[in-house]
């Protein structure tokens, strides 16, 4: 990647750990880190299973760097806006589970990278922020979907007109991180966790990952029904055989 401002790190058994690392700027998103990212889930490395996803220097990403700030009028505000959400939704639809090993700031552009991934673990240091309020600015990078679900709309508002903080603790109580855990022990525990999932059935992995947030948008009844397309693919895969056999004879399912 261009001057290193993502390190990829793919293990042999198919994690791929990717860092963010604009040093001094506590990662903050520029246009050349999202492209960067971008770039990654576009076209993963092949063998690729999961991916974990973390910064450097004691943060995660501590959203638009205003710094780097173009100014643009309303057109072209709204495309980049809308490039944001094509990277976003690249990151939670493109197929791969994503896991967040988060610390210090997750302020707006990094929560809303953030809450695109599946998987979210805090460590003791991490703010959850949603600032632009103070900023005279709007969310743009999909929070008001993603963060808005987790949270609902009442107290998202509250978040931003505010410019509250949240701890890992209470992240953890309002879904914003799914795990919360002692210092320096994130980035072990996701991948952890990305080995655990990464030994999932792929096209469970898969299908868990396309329908699920999908069937949240539908009604109920189309909702039921996507669901029994998605056990009728899932059940009458070889993997599905494999894992009824592997239970069978008490042994670890072999997904290839």
């Amino acid at each position: 990647m261009a001057d290193d401002i993502l390190l990829v790190d793919v293990s042999d058994d198919g994690i791929a750990t990717l860092t963010m690392n604009r040093a001094g700027k506590r990662n903050a998103m520029s246009d050349q880190l999202l492209n960067a990212l971008d770039a990654f889930f576009s076209n993963p490395p092949a063998g690729v299973k999961a991916v974990v996803l973390t910064g450097t220097e004691g943060h995660f990403c501590s959203g638009l760097d205003l710094a780097e700030h173009e100014q643009r009028d309303a057109e072209g505000t709204m495309r980049h806006s809308r490039g944001w959400h094509a990277i976003m939704d690249k990151i939670q639809y493109g197929g791969l589970p994503v896991i967040s090993a988060m610390f210090g700031a997750v302020i707006g552009g990094g929560l809303e990278l953030a809450t695109s991934t599946h998987v979210r673990i805090a460590e003791p240091s991490t703010i959850f922020q949603l600032p632009e309020g103070r900023r005279g600015i709007f969310v743009g990078g999909g929070a008001s979907v993603r963060v808005g679900r987790i949270l609902g709309a009442d107290r998202m508002i509250e978040m931003m007109l505010t410019g509250r903080k949240y701890g890992a603790e209470e992240g953890l109580s309002l879904g914003l991180t799914h795990y919360a855990v002692g210092e320096g022990e994130a980035l072990e525990l996701a991948q952890k966790l990305a080995r655990n999932i990464a030994d999932n059935a792929p096209l469970s992995n898969y299908v868990m990952i396309q329908a699920l947030s999908r069937i949240e948008d539908m009604s109920k009844a189309d909702g039921l029904f996507t669901e029994s397309l998605c056990a009728a693919l899932t059940q009458t895969s070889p993997h599905a055989i494999e894992g009824l056999q592997a239970f069978l004879q008490k042994r670890d399912p072999s997904f290839r």
